[in-house]
C-alpha cells in the first residue's frame, strides 16, 4: 500500500508518446521497462526515460521487477499479449479494445481470474472531467430521466495523418472497434450497460491512400465496414443511436448529446478528458454551461492505469476489464446485426463504473491491485 507499481510498456508506437508524458507526473507508477517488435523504437524510448530498459517482450514478460504490464500493441495482438503477461503472473492494462474479438476477450478475462490478477483496459477517458461532470449532472436529476443519446464520430479516415494506418482497415479495426470503445464506454458510463443492438453497416471503397510520411502515396486494402449505424438499447431504456464514419467528411453534431424529460446535454468529444457540458432545460431559453464538477483534473492518457493501481483488491476497476468486454461485445454485436438484419440481444452486462470525485489524482488514496 502506497508504494508505486514497476510498470512494463509492450509496444512502442505512436500512442505511447501520450502516456510517457503523463506517466512523468503520477506517482503511482515506476515505468522500468519496455519492448517493441521494433528493438529501435523500444530503446528510443528507453533513451528518453531515466531508468527504463529496453527489452525484448519475453525479457519484459520474465522481469521480477515488472507487477504490471501496459499493452500498447495492435489490436490484432491484444489478446495474445494479454494472456503471456497473465500467464506470467503479472496483472494488465491494454489500449482498447480489450481484443479483437469477444471471443479472444473472454479467454483473458477467464486466465485473469483463474491467475488471481487485474484486467484494466482504456479508454480512461471516460474519467476526465468532461464524461463525469455529464455523469453527476446525469445523477443530480438536472435532466429528469434519460430518454435518449446520439453519439457521433465522422472523419475521412486515419490514412490521411497516420504514416502506417493498415491496422485500422484490418479485422480489430474500422471506425466502431477503433473509436467506438470512447463513445460506448461512455454512452455505458452515463446510462448504464446495454441489453440489445441493431446495425447497419456499409464498405465504400477497397483501399486507402497514406496521405504522410514515408509510404505516403501507397495503397492499404480495407478489410472492414468504413461506416457503421447503431441503435442501442439500454437496460434502463434508453435509447442510444450510434454513428461511426472513416467516409464521412464533417459533422456539425455534438459528439454525444443526452435528452431526458427535463432537459438535454451537449457532452464534449469521448476521445477527450475536459470540455464544456452544456445544459438546456425545460423552459429554458438557452445553453447554459456547467461547471466542472466531477472526474480527474488535467487528467490524460494513462490516468486510468493509476486510477486501476489505486482500485481495492477484489474490487473491479472503473476503466476495467468487464466494461470493456461489454463495449466490445456491443460493438461486435452491432456488427453482427448488419450483417445478418436482425437485432442481438447483449449476453453480458456491466455495472454503471463508481463515479470519479472532482479531484487532481494526486489527491486520491492508493491502493494496490497486482
Amino acid at each position: 500500500m502506497g508504494k508505486p507499481v514497476n510498470v512494463g510498456i509492450i509496444g512502442c508506437g505512436a500512442i505511447i508518446v501520450q502516456y510517457l508524458v503523463n506517466f512523468r507526473r503520477l506517482e503511482d507508477i515506476n515505468l522500468v521497462a519496455v519492448a517493441d517488435l521494433n528493438p529501435a523504437r523500444a530503446q528510443a524510448v528507453a533513451d528518453s526515460y531515466d531508468g527504463v530498459r529496453a527489452l525484448t517482450v519475453d525479457a519484459l514478460l520474465a522481469a521480477d521487477d515488472v507487477e504490471l504490464v501496459l499493452n500498447l500493441t495492435i489490436p490484432a495482438a491484444h489478446a495474445e499479449v494479454a494472456l503471456r503477461a497473465i500467464a506470467a503472473g503479472k496483472s494488465v492494462y491494454g489500449e482498447k479494445p480489450l481484443a479483437a474479438t469477444t471471443a479472444e476477450a473472454r479467454q483473458v478475462l477467464d486466465a485473469a481470474r483463474t491467475a488471481g490478477v487485474a484486467v484494466g483496459c482504456a479508454p480512461d477517458t471516460v474519467l476526465g472531467t468532461g464524461i463525469q461532470t455529464a455523469r453527476k449532472a446525469i445523477d443530480d436529476g438536472l435532466i429528469g430521466r434519460p430518454i435518449s443519446a446520439t453519439a457521433t464520430m465522422v472523419t475521412p479516415g486515419h490514412e490521411r495523418w497516420h504514416p502506417n494506418p493498415d491496422f485500422y482497415y484490418q479485422p480489430g479495426g474500422g471506425p466502431l472497434l477503433d473509436m467506438g470503445p470512447y463513445y460506448v464506454s461512455a454512452l455505458v458510463t452515463l446510462l448504464g450497460p446495454v441489453v440489445s443492438v441493431i446495425g447497419a453497416a456499409s464498405h465504400t471503397r477497397g483501399e486507402r491512400t497514406i496521405g504522410s510520411g514515408p509510404r505516403a502515396g501507397q495503397s492499404v486494402p480495407v478489410a472492414i465496414d468504413t461506416h457503421v449505424t447503431g441503435v442501442l438499447v439500454h437496460a434502463s431504456g434508453a435509447l442510444s443511436t450510434l454513428v461511426m464514419s472513416f467516409d464521412a467528411v464533417k459533422t456539425r453534431s455534438p459528439n454525444i448529446e443526452i435528452h431526458g424529460e427535463r432537459g438535454s446535454l451537449v457532452v464534449p468529444d469521448p476521445n477527450h478528458f475536459d470540455g464544456d457540458v452544456q445544459l438546456f432545460a425545460l423552459g429554458a431559453e438557452d445553453w447554459q454551461a456547467l461547471p466542472v464538477s466531477a472526474g480527474y483534473e488535467d487528467s490524460g492518457r494513462g490516468f486510468g492505469v493509476a486510477d486501476f493501481i489505486r482500485t481495492p483488491a477484489g474490487q473491479e476497476p472503473r476503466a476495467g476489464g468487464v466494461l470493456a468486454f461489454h463495449a466490445l461485445e456491443v460493438m461486435e454485436s452491432v456488427l453482427e446485426s448488419a450483417h445478418t438484419g436482425t437485432p442481438v440481444r447483449i449476453a453480458s452486462t456491466a455495472v454503471r463504473p463508481a463515479p470519479v470525485e472532482l479531484a487532481a489524482i494526486a489527491e486520491s488514496p492508493v491502493a494496490v491491485t497486482s
